[in-house]
C-alpha cells in the first residue's frame, strides 16, 4: 500500500480524534504486599540513578484484585531501578535476550502480569528474559518517558556488558514493551543517542535494541511517529506490533508506527486483532488475540534472531 493512499490519510485524520484513557486508580501502600523475586535481581546503576531530582518516595507492591484478567502484582514509587534475569536453559539457549517493559501507564509497572510472566514463554523458546524495574511514576521536572527511558538504555548496555556472562549474543537484544512499555520500547528504538553521560564501562556497549516487540502500545498516536518524541529512521530496528481493535488504548498508535517504520524502510509487522482489549499479557481469555505469541515466536525465527 502507498504511503499517499486515502487510508492512510484517513488513519492519520482518525488518529488526531482519538483520545487516550486516564491512568487507573493507584491502589494505596496501605495494601502493600511482598514481593519474592524468582529471577535473578541487579541494580541499574552503580550509584544513584541518573537525572533525578524528585524526592523519594517509598516503593511499594499491591495487588490488583478484581481485573478481567486475574490478580496481578503491581509496583509503585520505583526510585531504585533493576532488572530481574531470568536466563534461558544451557541446551535451549539461543543466545537471543529480551528486555521486558511492563506497562503501567508511567504511573506504576504491572509488574508481574507484563514483566515476570512472560519469562516462561521467553525461556521456553530459548530467549533470556530481563525484566525491567524502570523509574515510574512520571516526575514533575521531566516529560512521561523521559527518565525510563535512561533506565532502559542502561539494561540495553548492561546486558550486553554481561553478554558472555550469561550466554547472551550482544547483537540479539531485543526490548519488548505493553501499553507504556512499549510506547517506551519506540522511544528506545528511535533515541539518537545516549540520554545520560556514561557511569562505567558497561555504557561504552550499545543502548538501542536489535529488534522490538511492541504490545498494545500506548501514547504513540498522540505525537506520531515522525515527531520530536520519536524519529524514526531507516536505522530504527525491526518491529512487530500486537493490538486489538477494541483497546481502548487506540490501535491507531501501532498503526502509526508500522506505517513510519514502512515507509523507512524498516521490516515491521502488524497482528491487529478484532477484539481483545488491554492489558492481557500472557493471560488466557476467548479472544483471538490470544494468538499473538505464536506469531511473536514465528516473527523471531523469521528473522534470525532466535540464531
Amino acid at each position: 500500500m502507498s504511503d499517499t493512499t486515502p487510508e492512510t490519510s484517513h488513519a492519520c485524520s482518525c488518529a488526531s480524534k482519538l483520545q487516550t484513557p486516564p491512568p487507573p486508580p493507584l491502589l494505596p501502600q496501605s495494601q502493600a504486599v511482598p514481593y519474592t523475586p524468582c529471577g535473578h535481581v541487579f541494580p541499574l546503576w552503580p550509584g544513584k540513578a541518573p537525572g533525578e531530582t524528585a524526592p523519594e518516595q517509598n516503593e511499594y507492591n499491591a495487588i490488583q484484585g478484581q481485573y478481567v484478567h486475574g490478580d496481578h502484582l503491581n509496583i509503585y514509587n520505583v526510585w531504585a531501578p533493576q532488572i530481574e534475569v531470568f536466563p534461558a536453559s544451557g541446551t535451549n539457549n539461543t543466545g537471543a535476550a529480551v528486555i521486558v517493559c511492563p506497562g503501567g501507564c508511567y504511573e506504576f509497572l504491572s509488574y508481574t502480569m507484563e514483566g515476570t510472566e512472560m519469562a516462561t514463554w521467553l525461556n521456553a523458546i530459548g530467549v533470556t528474559c530481563v525484566v525491567l524495574k524502570y523509574r515510574v511514576p512520571a516526575r514533575p521536572n521531566a516529560a512521561r518517558g523521559v527518565i525510563p527511558l535512561k533506565d532502559a538504555q542502561r539494561a540495553l548496555s548492561l546486558v550486553r556488558a554481561k553478554a558472555a556472562e550469561w550466554g547472551v549474543d550482544a547483537n540479539r537484544v531485543g526490548i519488548m514493551g505493553f501499553s507504556a512499555g512499549a510506547h517506551l520500547g519506540a522511544l528506545a528504538s528511535n533515541a539518537p543517542a545516549r540520554t545520560y553521560a556514561e557511569v562505567d564501562a558497561a555504557d561504552q556497549f550499545s543502548c538501542r535494541p536489535n529488534f522490538a516487540i511492541l504490545m498494545y502500545s500506548a501514547y504513540i498516536f498522540e505525537t506520531g511517529a515522525e515527531s520530536g518524541e520519536i524519529e524514526v529512521t531507516k536505522d530504527t530496528p525491526p518491529a512487530i506490533m500486537i493490538h486489538a481493535d477494541n483497546d481502548p488504548y487506540p490501535s491507531a498508535s501501532s498503526l502509526v508506527y508500522y506505517r513510519a517504520l514502512r515507509r523507512a524502510g524498516v521490516p515491521a509487522e502488524l497482528h491487529l486483532y478484532s477484539t481483545g482489549g488491554h492489558g492481557y499479557g500472557l493471560r488466557t481469555s476467548a479472544y483471538p488475540c490470544q494468538t499473538w505469541p505464536r506469531n511473536v515466536t514465528e516473527w523471531l525465527k523469521i528473522n534470525g534472531w532466535l540464531g
